[in-house]
């Protein structure tokens, strides 16, 4: 991908530029920088409304087609979209999980009656989605998922039954894909199907989990014959695997930038505490500063090479290694945040500089943990990306 902007480019950067300037003020004001990693059950219901103000500036699913409520953008427009909302202090997207993942799945792989139920509901920031996919034991195993679902023979409903763990703002949410499996009997990654599952409804139970950071926005969700219309379903049953995966390369997908862009601001936040307490003044905490400056730009370089090829939904080896390095990187930024605030940083704070590094510090500890731990995603980059020998398996 291209690193120049051109003329068109620098226009369309000062619209979105003034757009945020103009929208992100008044009530939203207190959304500034809010809603990020450790603080993503600040402000829920404001959270909601400013989906929907983003959605009446057509700025809620940029990069989706104008017919299902995007704009169509090219993905450097969506990179700059995705820069100026992060720079101008953008909260954390509540539907985040609607526009980015859910939401460009089914317009990849979902029937034209699925598209036309749920596309519209996200893009106005009307209904919400959480994932379903992560169980008590199969969190970074995901293909040993052990939640079922089968099918009401005179309903023609899915019935699910099983548990959920580690569920971002199920809380919140209106809808949830589940990975479920489908045919009894079947290991691993074969016999699983993707169904769309309403929250609301007997048989569905939320549970919240308290973290380090004194928020909940982690649930646990238990299914006990909750139900499902026989539509909801995408792909065809046991074909759950290869839609579940298409929606992880979704997921590395374009917002990598605005995810970075809040890395940025967290660094930043680090630099002025160095400065205001004098901690820069120590060369090893400059020599870490430093360190972490140069993994974010090479983090940047990576994604705009991820972003290069065609965006399908599939895993090129450049964003099997995404994960790893984020979440390696920002762990890291946290043990360098509370270096320099010293003994400050084992006082809970208000202040706005502090409140937020202790914040994501507690947070970051996760980070090398869900959505595949380490080890995993190092076997992903070995197998999958390398084409190295498996890792053996007992069978």
């Amino acid at each position: 991908m291209k690193l120049d902007m051109t003329p068109q480019d620098e226009t369309f950067r000062a619209e979105v530029a003034a757009w945020m300037q103009e929208h992100l003020r008044g009530r939203f004001e207190p959304l500034r920088h809010r809603g990020g990693p450790g603080d993503e059950d600040a402000f829920p219901v404001l959270r909601k409304e400013w989906e929907q103000e983003l959605a009446k500036g057509r700025w809620s699913c940029v990069g989706w087609p104008q017919a299902w409520g995007g704009r169509g953008l090219s993905i450097e427009h969506q990179v700059i979209f995705n820069e100026e909302y992060a720079r101008a202090g953008g909260p954390g997207r509540m539907g985040h999980l609607g526009t980015e993942l859910i939401g460009p799945t089914l317009i990849a792989l979902g029937t034209e009656a699925q598209k036309q139920r749920f596309l519209p509901g996200i893009a106005a920031g009307t209904e919400y989605w959480c994932q379903g996919y992560s169980e008590p034991n199969a969190g970074s195993d995901l293909a040993n998922v052990q939640t079922r679902c089968r099918r009401d023979e005179a309903t023609g409903e899915w019935i699910i039954d099983g548990q959920k763990v580690w569920t971002s703002l199920a809380h919140e949410s209106d809808w949830i894909f589940v990975i479920a499996r489908s045919e009894a009997g079947t290991k691993g990654n074969r016999g699983l199907s993707f169904l769309l599952v309403p929250m609301r409804q007997p048989g569905v139970l939320v549970r919240p989990i308290r973290q380090l950071t004194g928020t909940a926005e982690f649930n646990e969700v238990f299914f006990d014959g909750a139900r499902t219309a026989a539509e909801n379903i995408v792909g065809a049953p046991g074909d759950g695997w290869n839609v579940a995966m298409a929606l992880l390369g979704f997921e590395r997908g374009v917002s990598t930038l605005g995810q970075q862009m809040h890395f940025l601001h967290e660094f930043e936040l680090v630099v002025k505490a160095a400065r205001d307490n004098g901690a820069a003044k120590d060369p090893a905490i400059r020599q870490r500063i430093a360190q972490a400056w140069i993994g974010l730009r090479v983090m940047r370089y990576n994604a705009l090479r991820m972003l290069s090829g065609k965006q399908d939904g599939r895993l090129r080896p450049e964003a099997m290694m995404y994960k790893y390095y984020w979440s390696n990187w920002h762990r890291d930024l946290g043990k360098l945040a509370m270096d320099v605030l010293g003994p400050e940083a084992d006082i809970v704070h208000d202040d706005p500089v502090r409140r937020p590094l202790q914040l994501s510090s507690l947070f970051s500890r996760s980070d090398t943990i869900y959505a595949g731990t380490n080890e995993i995603q190092l076997n992903i980059i070995a197998e999958r990306a390398l084409n190295m020998p498996r890792e053996p398996r007992p069978q």
